[in-house]
């Protein structure tokens, strides 16, 4: 028996969701933050701000951004560590890797950059200080095996940061419905000449966990101390853990 999970509202095939979520990313890669400031009406850049705040890197840690896209979060992440610090840029999709990787060279920051899968990290137990994921965990197909790596490479004491987008509060259920159903798309077709991509986003941000549940993966990865702060009514929200 195949086993199987859901890209967007369908079931599909575990690999080929891997597959799919692939496409998507390359047909957007290049169009992404012009599609996120329009998305969003550039929320999604203090939702980030509020992100790099709350991770506290200093000079000298070691940070991992998973599913870094564009480069955002690496890019102050490896100003605040600075030159003694380590900083890596990760992407599953090679596309968005590209994209970042040149974005941080175009802004002078050099820092290593690894095409890898969230759910097998190359990298050894106990070895950063932080790590974040801003908008990808909701892509992944085995969300509990990515949260345990995540956690098995933090050094005791490290903190992980999961920006993702979330469920929000009641009264804008109906309002977010029609936009992310209806605008989406439509944006998606005349910005990107893509609006499947942009339906799959809608229909995977109501796939995922909500906040209190996404709590609870955290903590049975092993994660400590985890907490959310719900951003925009709910629409993101700022889930964080220690290791102890």
């Amino acid at each position: 028996m195949t086993n199987t999970t859901h890209f967007g509202y369908k079931t599909v095939a575990e690999d080929q969701k891997v597959q799919e979520v692939a496409k998507v990313f390359h047909s957007v890669a290049a169009k992404y933050d012009v599609m996120n400031d329009l998305m969003s009406a550039g929320l999604h850049r203090a939702w980030k701000i509020f992100t790099i705040a709350q991770a506290g890197v200093r000079p000298g840690f070691k940070v991992l951004d998973i599913a870094g896209g564009t480069g955002d979060l690496a890019k102050a992440f490896a100003r605040q560590a600075g030159k003694s610090g380590e900083v890596w840029l990760t992407d599953i999709n090679e596309s968005m890797l590209r994209v970042g990787r040149d974005r941080l060279l175009n802004k002078g920051i050099v820092t290593p950059t690894m095409l890898c899968d969230a759910e097998k990290l190359p990298f050894p137990d106990n070895y950063f200080d932080r790590v974040s994921v801003a908008f990808g965990l909701r892509n992944m197909t085995h969300k509990d095996q990515a949260l345990a790596e995540m956690r098995r490479v933090l050094k005791p004491g490290g903190k992980l940061l999961v920006l993702e987008f979330s469920k929000v509060i009641a009264p804008l259920q109906k309002p977010y419905d029609v936009y992310s159903f209806s605008v989406l798309p439509w944006l998606g077709q005349r910005i990107a000449g893509d609006a499947e991509s942009y339906r799959y986003l809608a229909e995977s941000i109501r796939m995922h966990p909500d906040q209190d549940t996404l709590k609870g993966m955290m903590e049975e990865a092993g994660l400590e101390r985890v907490q959310y702060f719900n951003l925009t009514a709910g629409v993101a929200a700022l889930h964080t853990g220690i290791k102890l």
